[in-house]
């Protein structure tokens, strides 16, 4: 068995070269042996005619996995999304939760995906964490480990493979393992009681993989090995009673690439430590080359190699075992919307509603723009709204901030950048700020707005937000 199937490269879509340059990409991929490929964007249909496409030239089973934390739409346009893991939270019902996980479930098998990266199993802790925020169930690791167990019954539930991230925990640090290697200092016993809580009711419910953190944990490895890279630490997942497989975080990130350096030497680094398999190296044919170094120079345990690929056909065999649900789109988005605006229904982090009256002036500030990957739409408020309402150049009755502040993994940074809060001043008078970002940036607005928190700028959240309005306009 090749060592290629440890690993799963990553496939982008690109609108302008279509499938075809995806599946050429995805064949020469194959020639490597790989696993399987992480999917990032187009549309479903798109989608699904090209893992059919990658099964068949494959002529082998595949895993297709994708970061689906927000609904399978996050990824796949056309499919439906869910609130943010901490939007969900906010209305404390299980059933939401199990909800939207069986829907994100059935949804991504329908375009051929059969593994969920997710749920986040992080704690929302600290309040300076620049990249977990919205994408945890909250800052209670009790609270936070029965909603994880939950979102990954149902995502199992309904036919694909789950994964909890990031292990022992991401709740903790001060940076972001996207730009550099963080440590977190906390002691064993601290993480233990704490971070640790959530991933072991996940084990408890049978998920089916974890996810590796690109974080050094001192008291876990003294040697400061990235947990990625740590034979100490994924033997301790292991001896939480973990048999499934251990993924490791996205291997282009810099906090891998400061704990290992190249793809040859991190990808046999990761294996060796106890990762099962190595996700979305920079480099495939490097990798790959390296595991197959390694395991001819006798780098590995006799029965290394055996484990993991034992674990990635027993997943297989999962996978295959559980035909794909049926799914009723149309239904599910309507569900998804209703619990947007039942997350919105709370009402607002400050103040009380304004008296609106049409038209609207919305005015933006994307604290989001810039990065390696764009921002999704700032208009979709106005376009629910409608030019009749929406205000024109000269202004309207009632003026509305929305500002975007998602977490994104080039900002390095929880709050929000100078030039955002530049131009909140240059606003001047509002009568109402939308805040798409987590509710405790409110504490960095003017005092006296009231705020309404909207949780992130997905279409699904925006919608919801102009639903609100319009219920409320005089």
């Amino acid at each position: 068995m090749t060592p290629g199937r440890l690993v799963l490269p990553a496939l982008r879509w690109d609108a302008g070269s279509g499938i075809d340059r995806v599946v050429a990409e995805a064949e020469a991929a194959l020639a490597h042996g790989v696993g399987g490929f992480i999917l990032f964007g187009g549309a479903a249909e798109e989608v699904r005619e090209l893992t059919v496409e990658i099964e068949h030239r494959a002529a082998r089973p595949l895993l297709f996995a994708a970061d689906l934390e927000r609904g399978a739409g996050q990824q796949i346009r056309g499919l439906s999304e869910a609130p943010p893991p901490l939007a969900l939270a906010s209305l404390d019902d299980p059933e939401a939760i199990r909800e939207a996980a069986a829907r994100t479930a059935a949804e991504a098998r329908s375009v051929g995906i059969n593994w969920v990266l997710a749920p986040v199993a992080d704690l929302d802790a600290i309040p300076d964490n620049p990249i977990v925020q919205t994408r945890s169930f909250g800052a209670s690791p009790e609270a936070v480990a029965r909603r994880v167990a939950t979102w990954v019954e149902a995502c199992q539930g309904h036919g694909c493979l789950a994964a909890a991230k990031h292990y022992p925990g991401h709740g903790a640090t001060l940076h972001d393992s996207h730009q550099v290697a963080p440590v977190v200092a906390a002691g064993a016993t601290s993480l233990a009681a704490a971070d640790e809580i959530p991933f072991r009711a996940a084990i408890d419910a049978g998920v089916a993989a974890v996810m590796t953190a690109h974080i050094r944990y001192p008291a876990l490895d003294p040697a400061g090995t990235i947990a990625t890279y740590s034979r100490p630490i994924l033997d301790r997942l292991r001896a939480l009673g973990f048999q499934g497989l251990i993924v490791s975080d996205a291997m282009i990130m810099a906090g891998a690439k400061t704990g290992a350096g190249t793809s040859a030497s991190g990808a046999a680094a990761a294996v060796a430590a106890g990762v099962d398999l190595v996700l979305y190296p920079e480099d495939l044919s490097t990798a790959v080359a390296g595991l197959s170094a390694a395991v001819a120079a006798g780098g590995f345990p006799p029965d290394r190699i055996e484990a993991s690929v034992h674990r990635y056909e027993r997943a297989l065999r999962w996978i295959a075992d559980r035909p794909a649900p049926q799914t009723d789109l149309a239904a599910g988005k309507a569900v998804s919307a209703g619990v947007a605006d039942r997350v919105l229904a709370g009402g607002l982090v400050r103040g009380s509603a304004p008296d609106l009256a049409a038209p609207l002036e919305l005015l933006i500030v994307d604290d989001d723009a810039g990065g390696p990957y764009p921002a999704g739409p700032s208009d979709w408020v106005a376009r629910a709204l409608g030019p009749d309402v929406v205000a024109g150049a000269d202004g309207g009755k009632t003026r509305i901030l929305l500002v975007f502040a998602e977490p994104r993994g080039w900002k390095g940074r929880a709050g929000l950048g100078r030039g955002s809060r530049e131009s909140i001043a240059a606003a001047g008078r509002v009568d109402m700020i939308v805040l798409f970002g987590h509710p405790r940036l409110a504490d960095e607005f003017p005092a006296g707005v009231p705020i309404l928190v909207g949780w992130h700028r997905q279409r699904l959240m925006q919608d919801a937000v102009a639903r609100w309005l319009l219920a409320r306009l005089r």
